[in-house]
């Protein structure tokens, strides 16, 4: 094998960004109803009574929501780039190559566990998330300053941090950029891992009543799970 990281781990990284929806919509639903809450106040306050002006305000609420995803996924793909480049320090320091099958067999069984924790049937991934809450902490107050948010220059810079919060789901993703080979690898997995979440989240925005319902339907996110694990079975066989 010359690559743990192919071209099919990065259609299993969006894949699994957006079977993960029924999780991004508990962690990041009433983030992305902030955002569209005060996209709607403001245009309101401008625009009231004016029908075309009111055309305005839907533009103005899909840009701000489209600058929040941008920076969310910036922010995906700078931790894969870290990520990747210190798993790809520690491969060249040690000589080692069977590390980096090492990595890759961690992140088969990480995508494993978030199938279960998806479906409901463990929650031990649950933990990891508290892990991560401790670095949160001085990241979260950095984000008040650009809420609320009106404005695109807010949304990017809020969904960039907003990228580091903790979630199973992205630490998920992050375990398979430290077996990538290089930083650029890395980012690159990220980024398909956050087009995967685009759609899911765009949508919480427009259509979030509707969809919270669906989501929170114990046989879809049963369904959703399960076959995220069946992603990490095939992978794991692909890399034994």
């Amino acid at each position: 094998m010359d690559s743990v990281v192919n071209q099919s781990q990065y259609l299993v990284a969006f894949l699994t960004g957006l079977l993960g929806g029924v999780h991004c919509f508990g962690m990041c639903g009433g983030i992305v109803g902030a955002l569209t809450l005060g996209a709607t106040s403001h245009s309101q306050s401008r625009f009231a009574l004016n029908q075309k002006l009111s055309e305005r305000k839907t533009h103005s609420k899909l840009a701000i929501l489209l600058g929040y995803n941008l920076g969310r996924i910036a922010g995906y793909i700078t931790a894969g780039v870290i990520v990747a480049g210190l798993g790809a320090t520690l491969v060249d320091l040690t000589g080692i190559d069977a590390i980096k099958q090492g990595l890759a067999l961690v992140a088969s069984f990480f995508m494993i566990a978030l199938g279960l924790y998806l479906a409901g049937i463990w929650r031990g991934l649950a933990r990891i998330e508290l892990l991560g809450s401790h670095l949160w902490r001085h990241i979260q107050p950095l984000g008040k300053r650009f809420m609320p948010v009106r404005t695109v220059q807010q949304a990017i810079p809020l969904g960039f941090l907003w990228g580091w919060l903790p979630c199973g789901l992205v630490y998920t993703a992050l375990t398979w950029t430290l077996a990538a080979g290089s930083a650029v690898e890395g980012g690159l997995i990220m980024l398909a891992f956050g087009l995967g979440t685009l759609p899911n989240l765009l949508a919480m925005g427009v259509l979030a009543e509707r969809l919270s319902g669906w989501v929170r339907n114990p046989h879809v996110r049963l369904a959703s799970g399960l076959l995220v694990v069946l992603l990490g079975v095939l992978t794991l066989f692909r890399i034994t």
